[in-house]
């Protein structure tokens, strides 16, 4: 079981300070992937190159939306440059700010050019299992997996049941489940209102409910060996690791 810890790229300060909390006290940790959030100056491949510093395993997300079909990648210079050899692609939300520039690019279009120009690098793609029905959710996995993608993050799991279906389904298939605390209504809202979670029966925004999840889902996924990466959202960092680590 491979443990990966998304961490904002909210500023390289800040980041290298969690990036060093988290090396220091946490080996079970043992990749950093840094997601793509336009709203902060630091784009995702700039902030693994920071990551490179603590961690040979820093993944990228790249946004197909900001992807021109018919140039070159942009961030090749730095991938290659630093020895980033994985990147998630998603589609990517749109901006606030509509002057930005922006492509219909789809995630199978990006997969395919990554492939084509960077094929050195491991490309993983999204696992939504809200967006639809299961049955197009798995026809969509289908197709990103014949553009050549090498493996999936899914969207974060709030019920053992449903991770476990989706854990049998991709039998074979390099996945990492994800794992996000929800610590108020407010949030709950948030998550069923813009990704149309379903949360199970019993489900709580309490502290302790979120960390006896994320424990379980530890063991679930080290019963079948496999990865888990988690995303520790309006958390505090150290108080979050220490409770689902200790």
């Amino acid at each position: 079981m491979v443990i990966s810890l998304e961490l904002v790229p909210n500023n390289e300060e800040l980041l290298s300070q969690q990036l060093s909390y988290t090396k220091s006290n946490y080996p079970e940790i043992e990749g950093i992937n840094i997601p793509d959030l336009i709203k902060f100056d630091m784009r995702s491949w700039d902030g693994c190159k920071v990551a490179k510093k603590s961690y040979q395993r820093t993944i990228p997300h790249i946004r197909a939306m900001d992807i021109d079909l018919e140039e070159p990648l942009p961030m090749a210079k730095v991938l290659i440059e630093n020895d980033i050899n994985e990147v998630l692609i998603l589609t990517g939300d749109l901006p606030q700010d509509m002057n930005k520039k922006i492509y219909h690019s789809s995630t199978i279009d990006v997969i395919r050019k990554f492939k084509t120009e960077l094929p050195h690098i491991k490309v993983y793609g999204a696992i939504d299992q809200y967006r639809d029905s299961f049955k197009s959710e798995m026809l969509y996995i289908k197709r990103k997996l014949y553009a050549g993608v090498d493996g999936f993050f899914t969207q974060p799991f709030f019920d053992i049941r449903f991770m476990s279906i989706y854990e049998e389904m991709l039998s074979g298939t390099n996945v990492y489940f994800g794992i996000s605390p929800v610590l108020s209504a407010h949030s709950q809202n948030y998550w069923h209102a813009k990704n149309n979670v379903i949360f199970p029966e019993g489900f709580s925004t309490e502290y302790n409910w979120n960390i006896g999840f994320a424990k379980n889902a530890m063991e679930f996924a080290d019963s079948k060996n496999r990865n888990l990466y988690f995303m520790p959202i309006k958390t505090k960092l150290e108080l979050y690791l220490h409770s689902v680590f200790r």
